[in-house]
Order: C-alpha cells, then structure tokens, then sequence
C-alpha cells in the first residue's frame, strides 16, 4: 500500500511537470508569434544624382610602311607624333602625371590575294597614350582638339573615355539615413492603416548600392552624370 502511494504521488510530480513544461512552451510561442504579428517589414529606397570624379582615356596611334629598311624612319615618325598628342594634352590643361605614353610596338601585315600569294607587306607600329584624371571636364574638351592631328594625316583613334563615381563613402551616411527615414515613412503608412505606431527598428538590412549612368539601368562608365541608389530592408516593432 505504501510503494502505491508513492507510485502515485512520482506519477503525480510528472504530469505536473510535464503540464508545466508544456505551459511554457505554449506560452513561449504565443509570446514569438505575438512578436511576429506586432513587427512590419519595409524597404526604403534612396537615390542621388551625383557627377564622375575620374576619367580614364585611351588614345591608340599607328605609323606603316612597306620597306623594312625605313623602320628607324618609322620609329622617327611615330615618336613626332605622340610627342604632338601630348603637346595637346599638356596645353589643355592636364599634367605630365596624368599623361602615360606607352612603349612602340612593331608589327608586320601581310596581304595576300585569293590564291594566298602574298602581294604586300606592311610594317606598322604602334602606341598608345593613357590618360588618368581627376578633371573629368577636360576631356570633353580635349577630345574635340584632337581632330586637328586627324586632319594632319594622323592614323589616331580616340577612345571612348570612361568616367567613375568613387566618392561613394563620402556619401553614403546621408544616402542610407534617407533610406531609413522612406522606410519609416513606409511603415508609419502601414501602422496608420492598422490602427497602430511605429516603433524601434528591430533590424535592418543593406541592400546593394549600385552607381549607374543617368537614363541607363546597366552602364556605369559612359556619361559623367551619376545615378547612385541603394534599397534597405527594415523591421520596425509596431506598437
């Protein structure tokens, strides 16, 4: 009889526990899912037009000729005209520290007739003049004044020069507050319609920020004008 009474009060201290347990877990879920119910999640989105900063252009210069004997000749002819190219460039307002004048190439070209007998050889060299600048004005300037040396007989191709935004850090604070102040503004729409307050952000997530050509969705390096955008997610406790 006694081993029974005991039997019955272990049994007992269990299903109390057990019930206790399961009251706690049931209310540990109601409490998450209250939570869950009680949050908003938004994005914000910000955009900024902005200018390049950096520029960088390629200007390509070639020499030919059929004898090989003239090549020292060549080398003449190829070395007056880049030194022309660069006369423009220093005139124009850029330094010698933005201006890099790669090294001669020689090459050879062979044309040959529909029965593959060669019929011409041409000996060619070329070079290339590398502009890296901050003055991304200049260029718009400067490329037009190169026309001069094509008029002159110049076998010279100007690039497409390319343009950057890489101030990006100098911006992005202000560009991510705003982000966050739209996203605010979101949830307080949200909490408006739901007969509830916006409250602390329980998280917050950066998304990409991406810089691109104005009117382009995909070029970043064409035009000097700038699109720069970044999208935050947000969870905000409603109250």
């Amino acid at each position: 009889m006694k081993t029974n009474n005991i039997s019955i009060i272990i049994l007992g201290l269990l299903t109390a526990l057990g019930l206790s347990c399961m009251g706690y877990f049931i209310s540990q879920t109601m409490y998450n899912a209250k939570m869950a119910i009680n949050t908003a999640q938004v994005k914000g989105l910000a955009e900024v037009q902005v200018k390049a900063n950096s520029s960088s252009w390629r200007l390509s210069l070639s020499v030919m000729g059929s004898d090989k004997l003239k090549i020292p000749e060549l080398y003449q002819k190829i070395n007056s005209e880049l030194k022309q190219v660069e006369d423009i460039l220093l005139s124009n307002g850029l330094s010698k520290e933005e201006i890099e004048v790669g090294i001669i190439n020689n090459s050879v070209r062979e044309f040959r007739d529909d029965k593959q007998v060669l019929v011409e050889r041409k000996y060619v060299l070329t070079a290339n003049v590398n502009v890296e600048t901050e003055k991304v004005g200049k260029i718009k300037e400067v490329r037009k004044k190169m026309n001069i040396l094509i008029t002159k007989g110049f076998n010279l191709t100007s690039h497409a020069p390319s343009y950057k935004f890489t101030n990006l850090n100098k911006i992005k604070p202000d560009l991510l507050k705003e982000a966050t102040q739209n996203a605010r503004a979101s949830a307080a729409e949200f909490a408006k319609n739901a007969g509830v307050e916006v409250g602390k952000i329980k998280s917050a997530r950066q998304g990409n920020i991406s810089i691109t050509d104005i009117g382009s969705d995909y070029s970043d390096s064409k035009k000097i004008d700038k699109k720069v955008r970044v999208v935050t997610t947000i969870t905000f406790y409603l109250k």
